[in-house]
């Protein structure tokens, strides 16, 4: 295989910065563009719902490299610029400005979109999603002593926002149609964890519910009505309702997708000179035996060395297990792994004073661990998960014991 000479990445988020990084990093000598549909510099997500939200960290802390940088290593970043096409056949991507690039290579990574609430009221103004700096900026103007925020969707972006409202003294709300939050995601019983912390700082939920309108006054948001009938006040709304990958540009050029786009280990997708990377990559997991595709940090920042030591003709395989990390008052939280449905929990330490370790089982394996104001943990338990080695669970409980003696 020939090497590649122009390579384009569509995408300005981390998992962009990340491949073109990796490019130069890993020696490429040719033509790289990077197509950023965002005035901003390419710039990590997480910061949204955390310090940024709350005004304790700049913009800058979060950007992912400097312009200077992307001058240093000859990278034309082409910054409020959008791919409108891609012909797999003439290797050209067709710009919203410009003329069409040409490319050897391609590395889609253009991240997920906020999912929309179709509801009557859900355009009006003072209605916010969470995605963008200018998204984030403008939900932090909306904070202040006695401002009522109403947080449809109880899931991770709701509860930080909902955390970091509460701190400026707002009143804030809950909506969402689960019993428990987060139990998607964790589980009944770590969900109830957060779900008590959150009750305890002051935030009102109402679950097992939908919202049925948004109410409004002169185009503003003034409440959010709900199916139960309550209508609960509001200068200020935030929907929080989960994420779609951005594959429209993939699926218009024919390459297959499904929940993302599909991708091999390797991060290929069914046309050899495309790769995809970050959210929108649909991994076809060696470890998990099945398809995963994960809209974490952690994902857009270490597939793309992947991918590009693929697209440069070497060989390498995506078999990372999902981690993820959340902040919400004084509780810190670290995620890896992946459990099944049926999987046990074990617990190191006190739910109560909300320092523990919960550890995912299936068989006695450990699938997953969770550390809450536990640190250190991740990478010691990281060996174990890989070993697939039975461990037994009263000493998996016993804090006295260290993990490598497990």
């Amino acid at each position: 295989m020939s090497s590649p000479r122009d390579v384009v990445v569509i995408g300005g988020g981390l998992a962009g910065a990340k491949t073109v990084e990796a490019l130069r990093e890993q020696g490429f000598g040719g033509t790289v563009t990077l197509i950023a549909a965002e005035q901003n510099l390419p710039y990590e997500r997480p910061p949204l719902s955390k310090g940024f939200l709350a005004g304790s960290d700049s913009f800058e802390d979060a950007v992912t490299h400097t312009r200077d940088w992307y001058d240093e290593n000859q990278i034309d970043l082409r910054l409020s610029t959008r791919a409108t096409a891609i012909d797999t056949a003439r290797h050209t991507v067709t710009l919203d400005e410009g003329s069409p690039l040409h490319y050897d290579k391609l590395v889609l990574a253009t991240g997920s979109s906020p999912r929309t609430l179709t509801v009557p009221g859900a355009g009006a103004e003072r209605v916010h999603m969470l995605r963008t700096r200018q998204d984030a900026e403008s939900l932090r103007a909306e904070f202040g002593q006695d401002r009522r925020l109403v947080v449809i969707g109880a899931g991770w972006i709701g509860l930080e926002a909902a955390a970091v409202a509460r701190a400026k003294g707002g009143v804030v709300t809950v909506v969402a149609p689960s019993t428990i939050p987060l139990a998607a995601a964790l589980g009944d019983r770590m969900g109830t964890v957060y779900a008590k912390l959150h009750r305890e700082h002051g935030v009102a939920f109402r679950l097992r519910t939908s919202v049925a309108e948004i109410t409004a006054t002169a185009g503003r948001a003034t409440g959010v009505k709900l199916t139960s009938g309550e209508t609960i006040g509001a200068d200020a709304v935030l929907v929080g309702i989960g994420a779609v990958p951005n594959a429209e540009l993939a699926e218009a050029a024919g390459l297959a997708v499904d929940n993302g786009v599909l991708v091999d280990a390797g991060l290929a997708t069914s046309d050899p000179d495309i790769y995809a990377v970050g959210d929108i990559a649909n991994v076809d997991h060696p470890v998990l035996g099945t398809r995963i595709r994960v809209e974490h940090w952690a994902t857009a920042l270490n597939q793309p060395a992947v991918a590009v030591t693929n697209l440069l003709g070497a060989n390498a395989t995506w078999d990372e297990l999902p981690y993820f990390f959340s902040d919400q008052y004084d509780v810190g939280m670290e995620y890896y792994g992946s459990p099944g449905e049926e999987d046990s929990l074990v617990i190191r330490g006190s739910l109560d004073k909300r320092e523990f370790v919960a550890f995912w089982t299936d068989a006695n394996r450990i699938t997953a661990v969770m550390n809450v104001n536990v640190w250190d943990v991740i990478d010691a338990v990281k060996p174990i998960i890989a070993a697939r080695r039975s461990v037994d669970p009263a000493r998996l409980a016993d804090p006295e014991i260290p993990f490598a003696e497990l």
